[in-house]
């Protein structure tokens, strides 16, 4: 009865830790497109930025001060 018992955990414990890893695997796809939908917004402002700038400002930068 013990060998029944012990199996059943096993394959619990198993199940558990697919479970939790398809979890893990989904939150990480919907960080990354988080993070792409963010890089795309700060991209559309620079480009928003540097398209209201006079031309040759912001092409140089001092860097000893």
């Amino acid at each position: 009865m013990s060998d029944a018992v012990s199996l059943a955990r096993s394959i619990v414990t198993m199940q558990t830790a697919s479970t939790q890893q398809a979890l893990s695997v989904e939150m990480i796809k919907q960080n990354a497109q988080a993070d792409q939908g963010l890089v795309a917004m700060l991209q559309q402002s620079v480009e928003q930025i540097q398209a209201t700038l006079p031309a040759g400002q912001g092409a140089l930068v001092d860097l000893t001060a």
